[in-house]
């Protein structure tokens, strides 16, 4: 297979426009893995600025992330981000991964400390590798100086800290040490997002400040999120909405129009770009796509 064009994620961010981008995961099963492709093919259609694969802590599921990766470099028409944690894996592990993504036209990385594997409360650092997410960017630039770098940012604060000022500080040692932009964890307070980029200018953090927004679609989804998102609050009239709402098909275009309003709003207020969570489902961001006619080409 050809390898398709990948761009360098300062390239994109800088091209004067504001990015639409989406995420999705690896399929662990051959159903969901057609539903994934179908709802990629869906949402190409809509020429996003990149996608980004998340990565998980289990060996089975990093192996599925580093092929999707490569699948999705080499077959679709847009630049591919690629997670990395620091969970489970030493320098030497990391470092054939970064190689295996360089070698195939993979130029961008999410950067991420990472959560403690399932049954674990704790991060514990892997020997011979890191435990903090600085210490991976520091490491990426170092052996691989052309690769764009992404890191996390928490609008309502990580769910392990209490200070948002300390957290802040954290988030210049990640920026410090290379990276080029931060994409935050869903919110559905944009007033939070504000809040944040309005702390780390006063913390001269300059690079771009990507929005993470995630349409509500479902009742047990909403409670999923809830796990996922640790840290992230629902404002009372969306959770009013959602209580008396008559099923999930309203629950959807109760989530929809409420994301579709913040986004619209982000983009008002200058935001760098807005990435969407996908769930590896289309429907939501199509939905949100059309009624704001939204296109980052």
């Amino acid at each position: 297979m050809d390898k398709k064009k990948s761009h360098h994620i300062s390239d994109i961010l800088s091209a004067g426009k504001q990015t639409f981008s989406f995420e999705f995961f690896p399929p662990r099963t051959a159903e969901s893995s057609e539903q994934l492709l179908q709802s990629i093919k869906q949402l190409s259609f809509l020429n996003p600025s990149f996608a980004s694969v998340t990565y998980g802590a289990g060996g089975t599921t990093r192996e599925l992330t580093h092929e999707l990766v490569v699948k999705l470099q080499h077959e679709v028409g847009f630049s591919i981000v690629a997670h990395l944690t620091c969970v489970g894996s030493s320098k030497d592990e990391i470092k054939n991964v970064l190689q295996k993504y360089q070698d195939n036209n993979i130029q961008n990385i999410m950067a991420l400390r990472g959560d403690p594997p399932k049954g674990s409360s704790n991060f514990i650092q892997t020997a011979n590798g890191f435990g903090y997410a600085d210490e991976l960017v520091e490491f990426i630039k170092f052996n691989f100086p052309k690769m764009g770098i992404g890191v996390a940012g928490f609008p309502e604060g990580h769910p392990e800290s209490i200070d948002k000022r300390k957290e802040i500080y954290y988030l210049k040692e990640k920026v410090d040490a290379g990276a080029d932009y931060i994409c935050t964890q869903l919110f559905f307070d944009n007033n939070a997002f504000h809040n944040f980029r309005e702390m780390c200018e006063k913390e001269n953090i300059k690079i771009p400040i990507i929005a993470g927004i995630m349409p509500i679609t479902t009742r047990k989804g909403m409670e999923r999120m809830s796990e996922l998102a640790k840290g992230a609050t629902y404002p009372s009239k969306l959770i009013n909405a959602v209580n008396n709402s008559a099923d999930d098909s309203e629950v959807e275009k109760i989530g929809t129009d409420w994301a579709t309003n913040q986004v619209m709003e982000l983009i008002e207020n200058k935001v760098a770009g807005v990435h969407f969570y996908t769930l590896n489902r289309s429907k939501a961001t199509l939905q949100i796509f059309k009624s704001l006619n939204l296109n980052s080409n």
